[in-house]
């Protein structure tokens, strides 16, 4: 049966009514001229600090001593642009979300960029760590056949490396974008890292369907965690107000 295009006729209306929502529901919209940190862009920056932490297991086949300089130097060069974009737009969209945006004078993009910057040169200690953590999956794991199984197929060091990528940024203070990251892996590999969490070197997560690991957790050195383990709060703290008090412990801790 064709198509009764005198039904199209109600659209317009149907779009202002839609529209009208966007004054009367504001919150759940995004308009105006400051711009959020882009969601595919954000992925993308991922996928190029995982190609210089994994040099050779991912994008790029060929790779030796002789070329892998020139590779790895053009992936940082391309994140230094990304992440200095994407780190100025969130800065800027927190002052606002804040209410300092209005008459704020502070250069965003220079701030990114310092804030990138810093990020970069976290790298080199962002690999010792994580070599710790491919260690204890395959020390810990007697159906793991060699380092590079982990590698390529371990869905626990993926929610991991992401955490950490995200937990540096969180450091640094960016806003946004280290949750954006770990919810990223969250959706990819069903664990739930909060970027703010404290995590220890030789952290394996077996399995790892279902863990959570909440953002004022503590984890020490060489633990192991299997999956549906959830290190979340028991209650949340308010205010005299009844409001939820957001910088206080209130997920637990496991030593080493």
């Amino acid at each position: 049966m064709a198509s009764d295009f005198r039904l199209k006729e109600q659209l317009p209306n149907l779009t202002n009514r839609i529209i009208e929502t966007y004054r009367v529901v504001g919150k759940i919209n995004h308009l105006g001229h400051c711009p959020l940190p882009r969601y595919e862009v954000i992925v993308s920056a991922l996928e190029d600090i995982k190609e210089v932490l994994y040099p050779g297991y991912r994008n790029r086949e060929g790779l030796h001593i002789g070329n892998v300089l020139y590779h790895v130097g053009d992936i940082v060069d391309g994140l230094h642009d990304k992440l200095t974009t994407q780190i100025a737009r969130a800065l800027h969209h927190d002052d606002r979300v804040r209410g300092n945006a209005e008459n704020c004078t502070e250069d965003y993009e220079a701030k990114g960029q310092a804030m990138a910057i810093e990020f970069l040169e976290r790298l080199p200690e962002l690999r010792r760590i994580l070599a710790t953590d491919v260690q204890a999956a395959y020390d810990g794991d007697p159906a793991c056949r060699n380092l590079d199984e982990v590698i390529f197929c371990y869905p626990g060091l993926e929610a991991v490396t992401v955490y950490r990528i995200a937990n540096q940024l969180f450091r640094l203070g960016v806003p946004f974008i280290p949750r954006m990251m770990t919810e990223w892996a969250h959706k990819e590999t069903g664990i739930d890292i909060h970027p703010g969490a404290t995590i220890g070197d030789h952290f394996f997560i077996d399995h790892g369907t279902g863990v959570v690991i909440g953002e004022t957790c503590t984890i020490g050195s060489h633990v192991k965690l299997y999956q549906g383990v959830t290190l979340g709060a028991l209650s949340f703290p308010t205010d005299q107000e009844g409001n939820l008090l957001r910088d206080v412990k209130r997920h637990p801790t496991i030593e080493d």
